[in-house]
C-alpha cells in the first residue's frame, strides 16, 4: 500500500516538472508555431566570424558614419553570388541594458517589407491563384467585398500590378491612412483603432486621386490592400501565407510581424531610438498619453505587408537570393518572375516590390520609420549590401541616400578584401 502511495507521487511530482518545462519552452512567444523553428543562419551567426585585421578600416568608416548620424547601433551583411561573405552588427541593440548588437539581433525593417510581399504576389501568380492583370474591386475583382462602399467607379480598373507599381490611384494628400489613425478614429467617431479591413472600407469611400495606370504614388495603403488580397485569395492570414509560401522555403525562420511596444518585442530584437531633440507624440490609439515616436506613435503591426516585418540582416540577404534568379541557390519564383519583378522602364515607374531597378546602378530597396532605417543594394556584379539601424535619423527617407553613399565608399575600399565564404553554411 505504502509502495502504490510513492508511486503515485512520484508521478504527480513528475507531471508537474514536464508541465513546468513545457511552459517555460514555450512562453514569451507571440507564435510559438513560427518562432519556435531553428536552423536559420541566425542561429551561428556572430560578429566574431567577421573580425578580421584585413576589414579594421571599414569598421573606423562605419563607426565614423555612426557618430555623424548619431546611430545607437547598425546592423550590416554582404553577400556575393549568393554566398554570404560578411556579417557584423556595430554599436548597440540596447544601450541601456549594455547589449552589444549582433548580426543575429532583429530589427524592424520597415518598407523593405514590400519586397516581402511582392514575392508572395508572385507566388501566387505561380500558383495560378491570381495574376497582375485581375481587377481588385468590383464584382469580378479580386475584393468584391468592398464594392458596397465605392462611390468612384474608377476604383474597378485598379489590378494588382497597379497596387504594385503604386498606380492605383492613392495620394498621401489628405495624409497617409497608414500613419494617420489618431485623425481617422476621430472623423469616423471610432472608439478602438480600425482593422486593416475596416480602415480598407473608409479609404475606399473616398474618391481616388488620380485615373489608376496613368500616374504614381508611393502607396502604403495600397501594399495593405495587397496583404489583403493574399489573405483572401490562399486562404490563409498574411502572415502565415508569407511563412510557408516565401520566406520557409527561402531558408529564412526569425522574420516575424513587429509589434508597437517594448514588451511586445520578438526575441532576439533590438530596441529603437529616435533622435536625441525629438519630442514625444501622442499614442496612435488616442489613449491621451504621449510617447516615444517609435513605441506607440504609429500602429506599426497593422502595417502588415506594407512595413510590418522585423528580421536579421543576414536573413534578409538569404531572403534576397532566394528571388535574384542567380541559380547559386534555389530561388522561391521562376526565372520568369524575377524578370518581371525587375524590368525598368523609367524613373517614373517602380519595379515590383523593388523602388528601382535601374540596370546600370542595380536593385534598391529601401524601408525607413521612427527607430529604424533600412537599406537593401543589389549591385550589377551580383554583390548585395543590407544594412538596418535601430535608430531614425531627421532626414527620414532621404538618409538611405546616404546609406548608399556609404556602401559605394565601403565597395571601392574593401570589396577586393571580403574573405571568399560562406556565412550561410554554419563556421
Amino acid at each position: 500500500m505504502m509502495d502504490r502511495k510513492r508511486i503515485t507521487i512520484y508521478l504527480a511530482a513528475a507531471a508537474v516538472v514536464l508541465g513546468a518545462v513545457l511552459l517555460i519552452t514555450s512562453s514569451g512567444r507571440d507564435k510559438p508555431s513560427s518562432e519556435a523553428l531553428s536552423g536559420g543562419v541566425n542561429d551561428w551567426i556572430c560578429n566574431e566570424l567577421s573580425d578580421t585585421a584585413d576589414l579594421s578600416g571599414m569598421d573606423k568608416k562605419i563607426a565614423l558614419y555612426m557618430q555623424q548620424w548619431q546611430l545607437k547601433g547598425l546592423s550590416l551583411s554582404v553577400m556575393r553570388g549568393d554566398s554570404l561573405l560578411y556579417a557584423k552588427g556595430y554599436g548597440w541593440a540596447d544601450e541601456e541594458k549594455g547589449e552589444k548588437m549582433q548580426p543575429s539581433h532583429l530589427l524592424r525593417i520597415a518598407s523593405v517589407s514590400k519586397l516581402v510581399t511582392a514575392a508572395g504576389i508572385m507566388v501566387l501568380c505561380e500558383q495560378g491563384k491570381l495574376s497582375l492583370a485581375d481587377t481588385v474591386f468590383g464584382p469580378r475583382g479580386l475584393l468584391p467585398e468592398y464594392s458596397g462602399v465605392i462611390k468612384d467607379r474608377n476604383y474597378y480598373k485598379i489590378t494588382v500590378e497597379d497596387l504594385l507599381r503604386h498606380k492605383a490611384g492613392f495620394t498621401v494628400r489628405g495624409g497617409d491612412p497608414m500613419f494617420s489613425t489618431r485623425t481617422i478614429m476621430r472623423v469616423n467617431n471610432l472608439e478602438a483603432p480600425p482593422t486593416n479591413e475596416e480602415l480598407a472600407r473608409i479609404v475606399l469611400a473616398r474618391k481616388l486621386g488620380y485615373l489608376p495606370g496613368t500616374s504614381q504614388s508611393y502607396s502604403n495603403f495600397g501594399f495593405m490592400l495587397l496583404g489583403l488580397i493574399i489573405e483572401k485569395v490562399s486562404a490563409q492570414s498574411y502572415e502565415d501565407f508569407i511563412q510557408e509560401n516565401v520566406l520557409r522555403p527561402a531558408g529564412c525562420v526569425d522574420f516575424h510581424i513587429a509589434g508597437n511596444y517594448p514588451g511586445d518585442a520578438h526575441k532576439g530584437e533590438v530596441h529603437y531610438y529616435v533622435p536625441v531633440n525629438e519630442t514625444l507624440v501622442p499614442e496612435y490609439n488616442c489613449s491621451g498619453d504621449s510617447v516615444v515616436r517609435c513605441y506607440g506613435g504609429n500602429d506599426i503591426r497593422a502595417l502588415g505587408g506594407a512595413g510590418a516585418w522585423v528580421a536579421s540582416t543576414p536573413e534578409i540577404a538569404r531572403f534576397v537570393s532566394a528571388i535574384d534568379g542567380r541559380g547559386v541557390l534555389p530561388d522561391i519564383i521562376s526565372q520568369k518572375s524575377v524578370d518581371a519583378m525587375v524590368e525598368y522602364f523609367d524613373k517614373e515607374t517602380y519595379s515590383l516590390g523593388w523602388n528601382d531597378t535601374e540596370p546600370s546602378s542595380g536593385w534598391t530597396r529601401s524601408g525607413t520609420f521612427s527607430g529604424t532605417s533600412a537599406l537593401v543594394k543589389y549591385f550589377p556584379d551580383g554583390e548585395c549590401w543590407v544594412m538596418v539601424t535601430n535608430t531614425s535619423t531627421w532626414k527620414g527617407p532621404g538618409f538611405s541616400r546616404y546609406t548608399a553613399g556609404l556602401f559605394r565608399a565601403l565597395r571601392e575600399g574593401w570589396s577586393d578584401k571580403l574573405p571568399a565564404r560562406n556565412l550561410f553554411e554554419k563556421q
